[in-house]
């Protein structure tokens, strides 16, 4: 593997105080040593790379450079107490044992006891992480606000009063989130080079070095099997429904999304499925009008990330994520966007003058109103686009904008006094 594989080394995550540290004892004049468990091939351009080396011990393929392996070279190289040691790993304790001094880097306290129960440790590097905060990161639960969109159904019936709908309901939300989640721990999988590139991606626990693959690995199963066993307690049109969502995501990830404006089509169809998916967990119809809204406005927040990655592409010279797009072509993205958007409106236009509408609210002329709100907000947060105000999500970035809460309150109270 070390022979087929190229680390880009200006991406790694590296943790500054520790570097700090080799670099000024590098430049005290005492001599330093990666030593390390990976391969030689992999370690040796790393060291040269940062510059603060003498000499690189590493794995060759017949020899694993680890626990007492390690302490054994380091022996070797530096004498019985000749040296001391910088390690953050119970394979470690053998090369602490040899050594004269134990320093420590961790993040868990847990660890940190272990260690200082049995060495004294001179120096000690620690990064107070909060497993739960940092999984809750990971797993993108900020981003299940997206599937609020699963109780448009029982909204539009007004089945507030109805226990069962609800339950299933509730069921259908967290079992899509589950989903959604093992499928953004898929996506930090494929991306990870990338977002250890990227400016705010890095930030990423997984791109951070706060969480290891192989735990994603597990946590992305558990995710998917309790995603499907939550949808077993559910109509088979919804378990349909949740699996199409999961493949078209996975799809989504592996291969359309190098396809220009394929792939906008994709993301705005995925926002549908969760409507799609609250409707089938109540057995409900849904609208030609509904799914024709959803799909049109959905389509213009789709085309508005699209533009604002690659706005940000431009400007800051980020590396390519594999989009099927080239430099300038944001600029085509504007019209079909301002379009789509607009054109959602005019569908909720029509369907307001309808005979559906009077089955449900005594004054229907006062939704009218809304057709105004949302032709102002799709046209604020378009602007907020193009002035750089908007990252990477459009719903994300609603949800905390003054503006698009305002027009959310007004919308609903407008449907209030229409009831």
């Amino acid at each position: 593997l070390a022979r087929r594989v190229t680390v880009d080394h200006t991406s790694l995550q590296l943790q500054q105080p520790v570097l700090e540290f080799v670099r000024a004892e590098h430049q005290r004049g005492r001599g330093t040593v990666l030593a390390s468990g990976s391969d030689e091939m992999l370690v040796r351009p790393l060291a040269e790379h940062l510059g603060c080396f003498d000499d690189v011990l590493g794995s060759d393929g017949s020899i694993n450079m680890t626990g007492p392996r390690k302490a054994s070279a380091l022996v070797a190289h530096s004498g019985d107490r000749g040296f001391e040691y910088l390690g953050n790993s119970k394979v470690d304790v053998p090369v602490w044992q040899a050594a004269r001094a134990v320093h420590l880097v961790s993040s868990s306290l847990r660890f940190t006891r272990f260690v200082q129960s049995r060495f004294t440790v001179d120096k000690l590097f620690q990064r107070q992480l909060n497993p739960l905060s940092v999984w809750l990161r990971q797993c993108r639960v900020a981003q299940w606000l997206k599937n609020v969109l699963l109780f448009v159904s029982l909204i539009l019936v007004h089945a507030y009063d109805d226990v069962q709908a609800l339950a299933a309901t509730g069921i259908a939300f967290l079992s899509f989130s589950l989903c959604a989640s093992g499928i953004y721990l898929l996506n930090d999988l494929v991306d990870l080079p990338l977002d250890r590139r990227h400016p705010r991606k890095c930030r990423r626990p997984l791109a951070n070095g706060d969480v290891q693959v192989a735990a994603v690995c597990l946590v992305l199963l558990l995710l998917l099997l309790a995603s499907a066993l939550l949808a077993l307690l559910l109509p088979p049109m919804f378990q349909f429904v949740l699996l199409l969502y999961a493949v078209t995501a996975v799809g989504y990830s592996a291969l359309l999304r190098r396809l220009a404006i394929v792939d906008v089509l994709v993301l705005a169809g995925l926002y549908t499925l969760r409507i799609v998916a609250g409707g089938a967990a109540l057995a409900l119809p849904l609208t030609f009008w509904l799914l024709a809204f959803s799909l049109f406005l959905f389509l213009s927040l789709a085309l508005m990330k699209r533009y604002t990655e690659l706005k940000e592409w431009e400007a800051d010279r980020l590396p390519d994520a594999g989009r099927g797009y080239r430099s300038g072509d944001g600029n085509f993205l504007i019209a079909p966007g301002f379009a789509a958007g607009f054109t959602a409106v005019l569908v909720l236009a029509l369907y307001l003058n309808g005979a559906a509408v009077q089955q449900f609210y005594r004054y229907p002329e006062v939704l009218w109103l809304v057709c105004p709100v949302l032709l102002f907000w799709i046209s604020h947060i378009w602007f907020s686009s193009f002035r750089g105000r908007m990252l990477d999500d459009p719903i994300m970035f609603a949800v905390q904008d003054a503006t698009s809460l305002l027009c959310a309150v007004t919308v609903l109270l407008l449907f209030v006094a229409a009831v």
